[in-house]
């Protein structure tokens, strides 16, 4: 791997561009959750999902935990995209409203964005909507930043 792909030396837009671009693979919970990276930019992402029969609750209905996921996902990485090289994220809080069931095997589209950026923290938002831009869920979120000391 060349010094200029090295994931150590990467802001974190230029790691989630290299995950969408395909140079990196993508993190193995886009096998559990299919998520795929549409776009992505600085404070922004959007990704491309679909529940399917491994997200179903005991009721045949699609598990809040696919929304939460998904959620906790594109959140999470809107945030990573405004770290510098060798810094990292946690969610410490992910306040997720259900507006209406997911529906299996529909794909549906999720965007996170950056709302505020101090010196620890990060709060974002995202959704889940539908082609027509019928909403399914919504978050805020809460991300510490773990920063490089020296």
């Amino acid at each position: 791997m060349s010094q200029q792909l090295n994931p150590a030396t990467m802001s974190g837009l230029e790691i989630l561009q290299a995950m969408a671009e395909g140079v990196f693979p993508h993190p193995s919970i886009c096998d559990t959750m299919p998520m795929q990276c549409v776009d992505v930019s600085e404070g922004q992402v959007h990704f491309s999902v679909q529940a399917d029969d491994r997200h179903l609750n005991p009721m045949g209905g699609v598990h809040g935990g696919f929304a939460a996921t998904v959620l906790d996902s594109v959140t999470g990485c809107a945030t990573h995209t405004t770290l510098v090289a060798g810094e990292s994220y946690g969610t410490v809080d992910l306040n997720v409203k259900m507006v209406r069931p997911i529906p299996k095997n529909t794909v549906l589209q999720a965007k996170g964005r950056v709302l505020n950026v101090s010196k620890t923290v990060i709060i974002s938002e995202g959704d889940i909507r539908d082609e027509n831009g019928k909403l399914y869920a919504h978050c805020t979120a809460t991300c510490v930043i773990t920063r490089q000391t020296k």
